[in-house]
């Protein structure tokens, strides 16, 4: 696409320098034909002058004085006009070039945006609450698609991923467990791996008081467990399987549970700083 826009910008190059060398050469031929004509006056006037001249044509005049200054007066509007012909083709071939800087200008910008979209940035808009006090509704905010090229989610990373009962929709949540781990949801508290020790949770905004018992997942490799903060609210992991039974694509709850988990390949990025309605950082978790 490249080669051909700049083939595109080399024939409007060249169109222009053969208007603007037209213009050049055509002057020079109507001063000349002027000059030849000039100098056939001068000619004529130098006969006039003869004495003999009055004798030799009897009283003739070869050329009156009305008819030289029509004469000179159709080489000043021919000179004229050429002058204003090399005006026209100057203005035209100006005209052409600052079209052709603002199609670069919107041509560039259109590739600028796409990249940084497509492979750099992802730009989202967040509907729900699920992710209060971190993420209102409606707030727009910026993802790192790059975030996780060379490295590998962490737990409590916010990050935007393809919803796994429907990957048309893209969700946002925060990283639980991790591959291999095992998840333990007991009386509002998230155990890993048996541990004794609950997560510190300090982003939840207010007590957890629904579907926060009784709960055990496997988290399966390659894959993330994931929750919102608003866990009251929020339809996240611990609803997916109930979802996919609901929507025909199983046959059974447990049969449910692969979607569960969002695997590595569903997820989008890292999701970076909020910009409307207001600018905030979406920090990485520090424990308090």
């Amino acid at each position: 696409m490249v080669f051909a826009e700049r083939r595109l910008f080399l024939f409007f190059d060249v169109l222009t320098i053969c208007q603007k060398a037209h213009s050049f050469l055509q002057y020079p031929y109507i001063s000349l034909k002027t000059c030849v004509r000039m100098k056939i006056m001068h000619g004529l006037q130098d006969a006039m002058d003869d004495p003999w001249y009055e004798v030799k044509n009897e009283g003739k005049h070869v050329m009156k004085d009305k008819e030289k200054d029509t004469v000179l007066k159709n080489e000043d509007m021919g000179d004229t006009n050429a002058e204003a012909a090399v005006a026209e083709n100057e203005q035209k071939a100006s005209v052409w070039r600052e079209l052709l800087s603002w199609v670069e200008i919107v041509v560039a910008a259109i590739l600028i945006s796409l990249f940084l979209t497509r492979v750099v940035l992802i730009n989202a808009e967040v509907p729900s609450s699920s992710m209060e006090n971190l993420i209102k509704p409606d707030d727009r905010l910026f993802g790192n698609r790059l975030a996780y090229t060379f490295g590998e989610p962490e737990r409590f990373d916010v990050v935007i991923f393809k919803y796994p009962v429907d990957e048309t929709q893209n969700y946002i949540k925060r990283v639980i467990g991790l591959p291999g781990e095992t998840v333990e949801i007991r009386d509002a508290k998230i155990y890993i791996d048996g541990s004794d020790e609950p997560l510190v949770e300090n982003y939840l905004p207010e007590e957890w008081v629904v579907e926060n018992d009784g709960l055990t997942y496997t988290v399966p490799e390659d894959c993330y467990f994931v929750l919102g903060d608003n866990r009251n609210v929020s339809e996240d992991a611990r609803y997916w399987a109930e979802n996919a039974y609901a929507e025909d694509l199983v046959d059974s709850v447990e049969e449910g549970e692969s979607y569960t988990f969002v695997r590595k390949d569903q997820i989008l990025g890292k999701a970076m700083f909020t910009y409307w309605p207001h600018f905030k950082k979406l920090s990485n978790y520090v424990e308090e």
